[in-house]
């Protein structure tokens, strides 16, 4: 009997041994090294006279106008000019897992405010962080991302910028695919200016808005939403007007099957109080793509 039960305990090992095995047969082979790539944007804005580039994630422009008019004492009496800008956003991206990514790079913009476009140079850095903080997962409590991005405008002398662009993100998923929901989030931007006499005050942009994916991986996502911005002083005369206006920001992107974005072309108007226009073209290149 001893023999038979240890001829029995033999068996079971060796076929739990032999399920195991073939459970992680089964089970999806886990990427050996992250998504790796350039998540390059580029951006076509028009600017009223009298504010800055404000809006979504426009760090890079706003910190890019803010230098330029304080390097070239932009007439206080009269506050900015009206402009158009062309910028170019390449930051290498690496996405450390499903819930965390990592990102840090250079921006390159033209601008033209009345006299002919400017030479295309690199005029700030960017490093930031995105991260899942809670996934939702098929339950009742939204998907909460905060993205966290510190833009530094370039060359390092007076009027040079620094802007830190926070924004705290909830997503509810009406299906387990996760192809379909509501958003609902807030952006909150600080940007300080190296010189004594020049000032930005904070940008807060509070918004609501969805998104649904078509099962040929297009994704059409929308934003509606009210931004304040406290204004532009210079040598204490106004700059930029402070004031609180819709926004509306509207993204079109072309996915994977796993939800990699291929390309991307995203629309925005924002009034301030004048309507500003925006269109970027976002075109990553990836090093590697899992």
């Amino acid at each position: 009997m001893r023999t038979v039960a240890m001829g029995l305990a033999c068996l079971a090992i060796s076929a739990s041994a032999a399920f195991s095995a073939e459970a992680e047969e089964d089970a999806p082979a886990k990427p050996a090294v992250p998504n790796i790539y350039l998540d390059l944007r580029t951006t076509y804005a028009t600017i009223p006279a009298g504010t800055l580039g404000l809006g979504f994630g426009n760090t890079s422009v706003s910190a890019a106008l803010g230098a330029l008019a304080v390097r070239r004492g932009a007439a206080p009496s009269n506050g900015l000019p009206a402009a158009k800008s062309i910028a170019v956003d390449l930051p290498l991206t690496v996405d450390v897992n499903d819930r965390v990514s990592l990102y840090g790079g250079v921006s390159g913009s033209t601008t033209d405010i009345g006299g002919g476009w400017s030479t295309f140079d690199v005029t700030s850095w960017n490093i930031g962080v995105q991260a899942d903080l809670y996934r939702q997962n098929g339950g009742s409590i939204p998907t909460i991302t905060l993205q966290s991005t510190l833009t530094q405008s370039v060359p390092n002398d007076q009027g040079m910028t620094n802007s830190f662009n926070n924004i705290l993100e909830f997503d509810y998923a009406l299906d387990e695919d996760e192809t379909r929901g509501g958003l609902a989030g807030v952006q909150y931007t600080t940007t300080t200016i190296a010189s004594p006499f020049a000032s930005i005050r904070p940008n807060t942009i509070l918004y609501a808005g969805g998104y649904y994916q078509w099962p040929s991986n297009w994704k059409f996502t929308g934003r509606l939403g009210m931004q304040s911005f406290g204004g532009a002083q210079l040598a204490g005369r106004t700059l930029a007007e402070s004031f609180t206006q819709p926004i509306l920001r509207l993204d079109l992107d072309r996915m994977d099957d796993n939800d990699n974005r291929l390309f991307g072309i995203t629309a925005q108007i924002a009034w301030m109080p004048k309507p500003s226009y925006q269109v970027t073209l976002r075109t990553p290149l990836y090093a590697v793509r899992n």
